[in-house]
């Protein structure tokens, strides 16, 4: 995938964007009042908090590609503060509010994203620079990723295997240089690998895309994942579990 984003192909992450936001659309009218006022799966935050997180990641976005066609690049958030105030602020609504956000700000996006005539302008990131297009990539782990953060009956097992390879090539390039994560070497059912982390000893964890990525991502504690025990790659059967690895990842996003 990300080499077709290289070479300014989005058609197809666009499409599982509008997939996506169907789903978490289909998921935020059925809150009630005191569902949306309970807590998400991300700490301190209720699921009011996480709904308008997700609407003001499509207004940054928007704001990001409207800069860069214009030629004056602009950070994603003008400053953490205001993100975190904004996101406070806007917890404090209605649960018809919240819902109709999520819907506009996604709408909206989506607008300005059929508009787009050259994805291959360079944008500058957090992770370095990327061509455009990397934005329709972002905001579908975007939708997914806080999807699961709701806490609703939404799970890394209803990820769609094609998009899930997506998000865990993503999740693996921003996590590639980080020597402070724990020491794996990750194999994927689909066949993305990768060895990350230097902390402990290490590990070769194995499994379906969508159960790695929502475990790199600290979703889970390794639901669905096979790893070898003692970290040696002739391990043999008695030293593989189907359970919960031993280590965890923090959260990401």
């Amino acid at each position: 995938m990300l080499a077709i984003l290289n070479q300014g192909q989005v058609g197809p992450p666009l499409k599982r964007i509008a997939l996506a936001t169907q789903s978490l659309l289909r998921d935020t009218i059925e809150l009630d009042e005191e569902q949306w006022r309970s807590a998400s799966l991300l700490p301190g935050w209720s699921r009011a908090h996480v709904a308008t997180h997700i609407a003001r990641n499509a207004d940054a976005l928007r704001r990001l590609i409207a800069a860069s066609l214009s030629g004056d690049p602009a950070p994603l958030y003008p400053s953490a503060s205001l993100k975190y105030n904004d996101i406070e602020r806007g917890a404090e609504r209605s649960g018809l509010d919240l819902h109709v956000d999520l819907d506009t700000a996604a709408g909206e996006l989506a607008r300005l994203m059929d508009r787009v005539e050259d994805w291959m302008v360079p944008v500058r990131l957090p992770a370095g620079e990327f061509p455009l297009s990397v934005v329709t990539l972002i905001r579908l782990q975007e939708l997914i990723l806080h999807h699961l953060d709701l806490n609703t009956d939404f799970s890394w097992q209803d990820v769609d295997p094609i998009p899930a390879g997506w998000l865990l090539e993503w999740t693996v390039l921003l996590m590639r240089d980080d020597p402070s994560l724990p020491a794996v070497d990750i194999s994927s059912d689909a066949g993305v690998t990768a060895s990350l982390g230097g902390v402990g000893e290490r590990r070769a964890v194995s499994g379906p895309d969508a159960a790695l990525w929502a475990w790199l991502t600290g979703r889970t504690d390794g639901d669905g994942l096979t790893w070898e025990v003692d970290g040696s790659s002739d391990a043999d059967e008695d030293d593989e579990l189907d359970s919960p690895a031993p280590i965890t990842f923090p959260l990401a996003g």
